[in-house]
C-alpha cells in the first residue's frame, strides 16, 4: 500500500527525465514554458483527485464513528428495557448483550477473527429477535414488549450498516484506476518538464514520491478499517462493556 504508490511516482518521472534529457539534446533550443503550464496544471489536478479521494475515504471513517455511538446507545437502552421483561427473556437478553458487547470490545483489539465475530453477533441478534416474537405471541398490545422490540431493531440496523460500511462499501476501483493514470501521466510530464533542463532532480523526485505514497497509504488504511492501523477510537464500547458487566 505504501511502495506501490511510490512505485507509481518514481517510474514515471525516471521516464520522462530521461525522455526530457534525450529530446533537450535533439533539440536544445526547445522552450520548456509551455510544458511548464502542463505540468502545473497536471499537478494541480492530482491535487484536486488526492483531495477528492482523501473525502471519500475520511467521510466513511467519520460514519463508522457515528454508527459505534448509535450502537453504544441502542445496546444500553436495550439492556435497560430488557430488565422489563419476564424470565426467562429477562436474563437471555441481558446475559446475549453482554456477549455481544464483549465481541465488539474483543474485535477493535484484535481483527484476526473478523468473520467468527460477525457470525456469531448475528446469531446473538436472531436470539434477540427469537425473544420479541415470543414475547409478542404472548401479548401483541404490550407497550413493554413494543419498546423492548424497537432496541433490538435498533441494534439490527445498526449492526447491518457497520458491518456494511466496513468490509463491503469501499471507494470505486475505477476512482483509483483513474488517480493512477492522471498521477502516471503527470509526474512524467514532472520528469520530462526536469530534463528538458538536462538535470537530474532525483532528490526532489524522491521527496516527491514519498509524499504522494504517504497521503495515498493514509487514503487505503481508511478505507480498509479491517486492516487495524487506524481504528475508531473504542472507549464508549469498552465503557459500556464495563458497565454492563458490573449490572
Amino acid at each position: 500500500m505504501f511502495f506501490i504508490p511510490l512505485l507509481a511516482v518514481v517510474l514515471p518521472i525516471i521516464i520522462g527525465l530521461r525522455y526530457g534529457i534525450a529530446h533537450g539534446k535533439v533539440a536544445p533550443g526547445l522552450t520548456s514554458a509551455p510544458i511548464g503550464n502542463v505540468v502545473t496544471a497536471a499537478l494541480g489536478l492530482v491535487g484536486f483527485m488526492l483531495a477528492f479521494t482523501f473525502q471519500m475515504a475520511n467521510n466513511r471513517y467519520e460514519r463508522r464513528k457515528e454508527l459505534m455511538l448509535e450502537e453504544v446507545s441502542n445496546i444500553r437502552t436495550t439492556f435497560l428495557r430488557a430488565s422489563l421483561l419476564p424470565e426467562p427473556y429477562n436474563s437471555g437478553a441481558r446475559k446475549n448483550l453482554r456477549e455481544y458487547v464483549s465481541l465488539r470490545t474483543g474485535l477493535s483489539k484484535n481483527q484476526a477473527n473478523l468473520q467468527r465475530t460477525i457470525i456469531r453477533s448475528q446469531e446473538i441478534l436472531d436470539t434477540c429477535w427469537r425473544y420479541a416474537e415470543q414475547l409478542v405471541a404472548r401479548d401483541k398490545s404490550s407497550e413493554v414488549y413494543a419498546l423492548y422490540i424497537e432496541s433490538v431493531n435498533n441494534i439490527v440496523s445498526n449492526f447491518n450498516q457497520r458491518i456494511t460500511m466496513g468490509t463491503e462499501y469501499r471507494i470505486p476501483s475505477a476512482v483509483y484506476v483513474a488517480l493512477f493514470i492522471i498521477t502516471f501521466l503527470s509526474m512524467m510530464a514532472f520528469g520530462y518538464h526536469f530534463g528538458l533542463y538536462g538535470k537530474s532532480g532525483f532528490k526532489l523526485t524522491f521527496l516527491f514520491a514519498i509524499i504522494f505514497a504517504v497521503v495515498i497509504f493514509l487514503i487505503l488504511i481508511l478505507d480498509y478499517p479491517q486492516m487495524g492501523i487506524i481504528k475508531v477510537n473504542p472507549k464508549p464500547m469498552l465503557k459500556l462493556h464495563e458497565e454492563l458487566l458490573e449490572r
